[in-house]
Parts: C-alpha cells; sequence; structure tokens
C-alpha cells in the first residue's frame, strides 16, 4: 500500500462545519465565568502591588475599576470615559468633572486610577488620553499664569506624536468650556500644591517603591494610571484560561453579579465549578444588599443637591414624610401618565428602566415641573418663617433619572441664586445655563452619572419650551 499524502485527504461539508463549531465551543469555554473571576483575581492582587509599590490611594474608574479593587482598599470611584479619548473625538467632559479627586491629590500627593482593556490594547483610552487631557485641562485652569505646568503628557507606547499635537490644539477650547461653568477655581486650587501629572503603569511596568522616587514627585502631583490586566497579543486559548479586561461588559456574562457581590463571595466564587456558578450567582443577585453608591450621604440614604432639592435611590419603607416635602419617585416600570399624581406632594411617575426610562423623562418633565412649581408656589412661607421646603427625587439607582429630573427642577424652579422662582416670572433657558447647574450638581455629588440619553431629555424639554 502506498503512502498517503495530505494532498489525498478529503473532508466532508459537515467536517468542516464541526471543526467551526468546535473551535466557537473552545472560545466559549475559555470565555467561562470562572476564567473571568480567576483573571479578575490576578489582576487585582497586581493592583495591590502597585498600591503598596507607591503608597497612593486606589481609585477606581468606573464600572470596570470597581471589579480589580477590593472595597477595603478603594478611596473613592472615578467616572473617566474611554470615548471621550477616541482618535479624533477628544473631549473634556462638562458632565463628569471628576473634580472630587482634588482634595484626594492633594491629601496624598497623588492617587492610582485603576481600569482595564480588552485583548489587542495596551491600555485603555481612558487612561491613555481622557485623564491626560483632564490633568492638563485642571492644570491650566489653576496654575494659570506658569505656562511650564501646561503640557500635555501621554504615554508614547499608546499615542503617537501627531495625536498628542491634535489633542494639544483642542485643549484652549477644553479650558473655555471649564471656565464658563461658574466653578470657584481658588476654592479647587487650595486643594492641591502642585499642578497635576499623568504617569502609567501596566503588567510591564517595574515597580520601584515610592520611597526611591520621592524626589521625582516633587514638582507635581502623580496622577498614576493603573492598567489592571495583562496584555493579551494572541488568543484566550493561549494563555491558559486567562482573559484581559475580564471584567470589562459585565453585561454580556456576569449574570448579574456586581462587583460588592463580587468582592463580597470571591472565595466562593472561584472554588465552585464552573457548572455551578449560574446558580450561585442567581442565589447571590436575589438575596437583599444595600450597595452603597460611595458618595455623601445623609442619615436617611439621600444627597443634598441644592438647599432645595436632594436626590436618592427608591425605597420600599412607607415614610409619612415632611410636610413640607415635595417627593417625586421614579419608577422602573411604566406607569399610565393620570396615575402619576397621588397628593398635592407626591408624585409616583413610571418610567420604566435604563435607555427607555431616559427616553420616557422628555416627555414626563413638563407636568413634574409644573407639578413642583405650584408645590414651590403653594407652600411658600410667611415673612419672617423660615423656609423649610423641599424636594426630594428618587430612582432605583439614585444617580441617573433622579439626577436628570433634579437638573430640570433646578433650571425650570430656580434662578441664579439657587432661589425660588417667582412662577410668573419670565422663562428663559439655553444650553449653557443647563450645563452650569450641571456643573454644579455634578461638584456636589461626584458619583452622579446621568447618562447621555436623560440630558438629551433634558435639553429636549428645555429647547422646546416655550
Amino acid at each position: 500500500m502506498s503512502d498517503i499524502s495530505a494532498a489525498d485527504l478529503v473532508f466532508s461539508d459537515q467536517a468542516n462545519h464541526n471543526f467551526s463549531r468546535i473551535l466557537a465551543d473552545l472560545k466559549r469555554s475559555n470565555l467561562s465565568i470562572s476564567n473571568r473571576l480567576s483573571s479578575i483575581r490576578q489582576d487585582a492582587d497586581f493592583v495591590d502591588e502597585v498600591a503598596a509599590a507607591l503608597g497612593r490611594p486606589l481609585v477606581a474608574n468606573e464600572r470596570c475599576g470597581s471589579w480589580y479593587v477590593a472595597p477595603a482598599s478603594k478611596a473613592g470611584s472615578a467616572y473617566f470615559k474611554s470615548t471621550d479619548g477616541h482618535t479624533g473625538q477628544w473631549k473634556f467632559s462638562t458632565r463628569r468633572l471628576n473634580l472630587h479627586l482634588l482634595s484626594l491629590i492633594g491629601e496624598h500627593d497623588g492617587c492610582i486610577i485603576v481600569d482595564s482593556t480588552r485583548r489587542g490594547k495596551r491600555m485603555p483610552d481612558a487612561l491613555s488620553k481622557t485623564v491626560p487631557i483632564w490633568c492638563c485641562v485642571l492644570s491650566r485652569v489653576l496654575f494659570p499664569d506658569d505656562p511650564s505646568l501646561h503640557n500635555l503628557y501621554v504615554p508614547p507606547n499608546a499615542v503617537s506624536s501627531s495625536e498628542q499635537s491634535q489633542m494639544l490644539a483642542r485643549i484652549p477650547g477644553f479650558v473655555e468650556s471649564f471656565r464658563r461653568l461658574g466653578i470657584d477655581a481658588a476654592a479647587l486650587r487650595a486643594r492641591v500644591e502642585k499642578p497635576l501629572r499623568p504617569m502609567w503603569v501596566t503588567q510591564e511596568t517595574r515597580l520601584v517603591p515610592a520611597d526611591d522616587d520621592d524626589e521625582i514627585f516633587a514638582s507635581f502631583h502623580p496622577v498614576v494610571c493603573c492598567t489592571s490586566s495583562r496584555r493579551v497579543e494572541g488568543t484566550e486559548m493561549s494563555e491558559g484560561g486567562y482573559i484581559q479586561g475580564a471584567g470589562d461588559d459585565t453585561e454580556n456574562w456576569a449574570l448579574g453579579l456586581t462587583a460588592p457581590l463580587w468582592w463580597a463571595h470571591a472565595e466562593e466564587l472561584l472554588a465552585a465549578p464552573e457548572g455551578d456558578l449560574p446558580g450561585i450567582i442567581a442565589r447571590l443577585v436575589a438575596q437583599p444588599a444595600a450597595e452603597s453608591s460611595g458618595g455623601s450621604t445623609d442619615a436617611g440614604g439621600t444627597t443634598r443637591l441644592t438647599k432645595y432639592i436632594s436626590v436618592g435611590r427608591l425605597t420600599t419603607e412607607k415614610t409619612a414624610g415632611s410636610p413640607h416635602c415635595c417627593r417625586i419617585e421614579l419608577l422602573p416600570e411604566a406607569t399610565k401618565a393620570e396615575d402619576w399624581v397621588q397628593s398635592g406632594s407626591h408624585m409616583r411617575i413610571g418610567v420604566g428602566k435604563h435607555k427607555v426610562a431616559s427616553r420616557n423623562l422628555r416627555p414626563a418633565l413638563p407636568q413634574i415641573c409644573s407639578f413642583v412649581s405650584e408645590f414651590l408656589s403653594k407652600d411658600s412661607p410667611s415673612p419672617g418663617e423660615d423656609d423649610q421646603r423641599q424636594i426630594l427625587v428618587t430612582c432605583e439607582s439614585g444617580r441617573d433619572i433622579s439626577v436628570g429630573v433634579a437638573l430640570a427642577l433646578f433650571c425650570y424652579c430656580f434662578d441664579d441664586g439657587g432661589n425660588v422662582r417667582d412662577p410668573s416670572a419670565e422663562k428663559r433657558f439655553n444650553k449653557d445655563m443647563i450645563r452650569v447647574r450641571l456643573g454644579k450638581i455634578m461638584t456636589t455629588m461626584p458619583e452622579a452619572n446621568p447618562n447621555r440619553a436623560t440630558l438629551q431629555s433634558v435639553n429636549s424639554f428645555f429647547m422646546d419650551w416655550r
């Protein structure tokens, strides 16, 4: 019998089909929940090493960063979006100011911002470009008289000199946009002693103890951008189960598991077989647990945005409430408009969830604003009396839809001095006014995170208002 060569082998169409299916199955098995959680734990260990070496507090860049930072080690959260650093789309967000980080940076001479990115990239755009833009803008605002402190620093192994030049050309416009918000720059300057400068750490970086680097940081506060995940050049199948950026895109794999739940039950989850994980996660998610938003809240779980307006999370507890308090509850299921008004000081508005809620907010805002304006008019204090009027807006998260409604009320019912507007006074609204008021809210409540669709509904209401 003669030898058979590779040219003599014939595969049927069915065999080719099975081969493709086998490859797909292998890829899915490598991207399993257990592999993801194991990868997250490995990367979290690296983050701990960075914190120990540099001696700066850890800040999770939400949402992904919190998967890599244990709650006991987490000094705060930030909201730097990668989309604000995409090539040609560079932006300094006046919606996500992150000014609360200045106090932390000034107190500890810097901080470490933790994030990750998926396979194929060295670091996320949020760390390579969005944070550098933020540092540059704030350094120019806080130290306007020293041009030597106004440089834009970017990682040369991730951002080309051409892109850096294009980003730098937009910085003066970003500075002007920030100044138009009317935020007290002197008060911000009091929080820091030096300008801000980004630095970058990856798993390829040689870590040097902070004591050896103190002289390097003498002229600036380091904002260390830590990419938690190891860079994977090929496919996950070649990495022994390791997944780069495993904590990203949780809506596609986590089955409702959140970063706080992960850290509270990490040992149980890591020890469980893959087949048992969906059931364990379902049990953990179903358990009632109050996840802290990490913000500054009062004893009642609400955050005071202005003298009159507070926001918070929906609660099932029945409370009598103050006779001088107007409550606006935004429910995660849609309800009919004729059922919204519960009393002269209470509305329950069913707008739905997520993007649907943001869209449904637009037609609901006229009724909400008119309702609160009427309440403020009827409950106006007599001369000499203390003004006890309060407006409490709640939603499922306490950080998105409720903040959008609070912004609308702040513009519609109150003047530039923050005083209750005379209902008979002429009302004029523009984007600058809305942007300035949003800046004040975000400065007071940095953990607030109204999404783009929510703010678009607010803008649409005022731009179309007559």
